[in-house]
């Protein structure tokens, strides 16, 4: 039942009170021209009521709703049957008076706004067909039933559904506190024990020379990995296509234990911020065929980690068009492939994604020896064209532009994108 349950607690309160209403009107009115018709009327609707108490809401589907909005509007047309052509020529309220919100009511909570205003269209109908049928000229016709029977439907569903959305969103968090948690105790479990071996193994194997020192490589290797695993932020899903292949090719270059990213010297940014609720934009919208319209673009970078290449992001999420952040993750495999190709061994890269203002940044740093001067204009007459086309045109198709700072301490690569609305 869950946030639902209240509400439907409230409608069949306002059942009951709303037939209780009923039965003293009639009560007042004598029971009308026709006391039976009127008492028969008022079985239906205490029957139906205490239908609606026992099967709602562990039974809330189509037939149920659809009965019960034929039943509610059965019972308002047998109002004719029961008062007399004075009772309706002088506008007297409906035999079943308030009654006859129930189901729209009902309809809201199950269906949002849009079920809600619909079902007070059908009551609505009913009532206003019911009075012009009764002598009651068209332009003197109180339409004041009518449109509270709107304001109900509308604003109820309305809020039943943002409560069901509020109950997801808690859901979720609860969730993430609790991966979080055990996160953290994996986490201390496995730095008193597997990192700290793995540290001694690096160490010792560089100080014994020879294989030794290669097994302690990849004993660091390991232990860097394994770091950034431990650190990571948990994630709600998985990307929508990470990628692969490049993370194989860097293991080799990138042989030891990588270092926190650094920002620029005298470099501010803006935190990051979400301007989006979530991903996936609606809740229950994800599907294994489908595509998810935004990606999180943090899900895509963190595969690049290795032990000298350190992925840094926010700890709110980076949400772009799945296309576009496929894009920025392909520019920059591009520029670590390069930093593979043209530096020397053991050369360190820093990954930071970051939001900035209304755009996702992206940059991508190294202590390598440095572009030379004019190399990459030398590198496009060969027809050698992976930055300008592997970086700086997958950015510039997305709107975005692309910077490359280099200097002999190394090279700098920022990516920027406008962050998807």
């Amino acid at each position: 039942m869950g946030i639902e349950g209240p509400f439907w607690r409230a409608i069949a309160v306002y059942r009951v009170a709303s037939l209780a209403y009923a039965v003293l009107f009639v009560l007042g009115a004598g029971g009308y021209a026709r006391p039976v018709v009127s008492w028969s009327v008022i079985g239906v609707m205490a029957v139906w009521t205490a239908a609606t108490l026992a099967l709602y809401p562990a039974a809330r589907r189509v037939p149920l709703l659809a009965a019960d909005l034929l039943v509610t509007v059965a019972c308002l047309l047998a109002t004719p049957y029961a008062q007399g052509p004075a009772d309706a020529a002088a506008g007297v309220m409906p035999l079943t008076a308030t009654w006859v919100a129930g189901p729209v009511l009902a309809y809201g909570v199950a269906g949002g706004r849009r079920a809600g205003a619909a079902a007070a269209a059908v009551v609505s109908a009913a009532d206003l067909w019911l009075r012009s049928g009764s002598g009651v000229e068209l332009a003197s016709l109180q339409v004041n039933g009518a449109v509270l029977l709107f304001l109900a439907g509308v604003v109820v569903g309305h809020v039943a559904r943002l409560a069901r959305e509020a109950e997801e969103r808690m859901r979720r968090a609860v969730l993430m506190e609790a991966a979080g948690r055990e996160r953290e105790r994996l986490a201390r479990g496995i730095h008193d024990s597997v990192l700290q071996v793995l540290a001694l193994v690096q160490r010792r194997g560089a100080e014994i020379g020879g294989e030794a020192a290669e097994l302690g490589r990849l004993a660091g290797e390991q232990e860097a990995a394994l770091r950034a695993l431990v650190q990571a932020p948990p994630i709600t899903r998985a990307p929508d296509l990470a990628p692969t292949g490049l993370r194989g090719r860097l293991r080799p270059a990138f042989a030891a234990r990588g270092t926190r990213a650094e920002r620029r010297p005298g470099r501010l940014r803006r935190p990051g911020r979400l301007r989006r609720p979530g991903l996936p934009s609606r809740p229950g919208a994800e599907s294994g065929a489908e595509a998810e319209p935004y990606a999180d673009l943090r899900d895509l970078l963190r595969p690049y980690g290795t032990a000298r290449v350190t992925v840094s992001a926010p700890a709110t999420p980076l949400p772009l068009p799945a296309a576009t952040a496929r894009e920025m993750a392909a520019a920059v495999g591009a520029a670590l492939d390069n930093v593979v190709r043209h530096c020397p061994e053991g050369t360190r890269a820093w990954i930071l994604a970051e939001e900035d203002d209304d755009a996702v940044v992206v940059t991508i740093r190294d202590d390598g020896p440095g572009i030379p001067d004019g190399r990459l204009e030398q590198a496009a007459r060969e027809g050698r064209m992976g930055v300008a086309r592997s970086i700086r045109g997958r950015v510039t198709d997305l709107g975005g532009t692309a910077a490359i700072t280099s200097s002999p301490s190394g090279t700098e690569i920022e990516l920027s994108v406008p962050a998807g609305e």
